[in-house]
């Protein structure tokens, strides 16, 4: 008697060890085959999701079925999941349930306008880049300004995260808070001193930054020769404005590589060969650094700049028209060697 019950007790505990591993496999055992990221639109179908899901997981069968007992057809959130080895069909669900998505990364570069910005972020987003520049637009008027182009200032160079589903409105916001904190009462004071607009200073800073190349340890000093060419009333003759002008022409397509004589007659406000005084916006997002090194300028008395064959990226300053001459010759010998057109 007593050794039927113990081998009752013992088929009891097999049974139980098997179907307690088959559960456990079912629902949080691993069902990932390899790493990725899963897309669900907001308005999703349950066969979307299985097709979006089937990509990484192994067992497709056993995450349906999961997946239908927790009613995921009818409880899903949008959004970019991560889908990782070791996870099992209920960790699965319940993230996607949840809403427990992964942020992705965004670049912001020094974009010639905003909507090539947007052609590049709306990729990385659920909404298409017509609708993208249609709500930032919206709130470019609810501003008081024209479009989306005149928001160009709140944008810093920089990489942010973001959830894929993110609104135009959402996006935004972080720029928006993100500028009115870098205005703070001491730049405020700075910008007082400078004499400039803060339209003007974005403007110069764009310049900046396009001459240095991103590099801080010129920004200041070519600041401070910009401000002396505009505080005596001369043309500010920056190349990358003549190239911006052709860029703005032709919607970005033509990469100018060497600005020629035949290129600075473009007609463009922005083309500061054919204008005198500062743009009347940004060439480029620019980042922090360009534009506290026009708040800071340094005092020279620079006049002429030209880029310095000998140190790749870098310029050799002057206040003197014939060294500037002797200077723009060699640079121009060097891109004739190097067959730069």
């Amino acid at each position: 008697m007593k050794k039927a019950i113990l081998i009752i007790i013992l088929l009891v505990f097999v049974a139980g060890g098997f179907f307690g591993f088959r559960f456990y496999k079912k629902y949080y055992g691993n069902n990932i085959e390899k790493d990725g990221y899963v897309l669900i639109p907001h308005k999703a179908s349950f066969k979307q999701i299985l097709d979006s899901a089937s990509k990484y997981v192994d067992n497709k069968e056993s995450f349906e079925a999961v997946a239908k007992e927790k009613d995921l057809e009818k409880y899903f959130k949008a959004g970019r999941y991560h889908f990782q080895k070791g996870l099992g069909n209920a960790n699965l669900v319940n993230m996607i349930k949840a809403g427990n998505q992964s942020e992705n990364s965004f670049r912001i570069g020094d974009f010639g306008d905003v909507y090539q910005m947007v052609g590049k972020v709306s990729k990385k987003t659920e909404l298409d880049s017509l609708q993208f520049v249609n709500d930032l637009n919206a709130i470019a008027k609810e501003k008081g300004y024209s479009n989306a182009e005149d928001l160009k200032k709140y944008f810093f160079i920089d990489t942010y995260n973001f959830f894929w589903t993110v609104t135009p409105k959402e996006f935004f916001k972080k720029f928006d808070d993100q500028y009115n904190e870098f205005w703070n009462s001491e730049r405020k004071a700075q910008e007082q001193q400078s004499g400039l607009t803060r339209d003007q200073i974005y403007a110069l800073a764009s310049i900046v930054y396009k001459e240095s190349g991103g590099k801080k340890d010129e920004m200041r000093t070519i600041a401070g020769l910009y401000l002396n060419r505009y505080r005596k009333n001369m043309k500010l003759q920056s190349d990358p404005t003549v190239i911006y002008a052709i860029n703005k022409q032709t919607n970005f397509k033509d990469q100018i590589k060497r600005v020629f004589y035949k290129h600075l007659s473009t007609p463009s406000p922005y083309n500061t060969y054919a204008n005198k005084g500062i743009p009347p916006g940004p060439i480029c997002v620019v980042d922090k650094n360009s534009v506290d090194a026009v708040l800071d300028a340094e005092k020279n008395d620079y006049i002429f700049m030209c880029a310095d064959p000998a140190r790749f990226g870098y310029h050799k300053f002057t206040a003197s028209a014939e060294q500037h001459a002797i200077n723009a010759k060699a640079y121009q010998d060097w891109l004739n060697s190097k067959n730069i057109k």
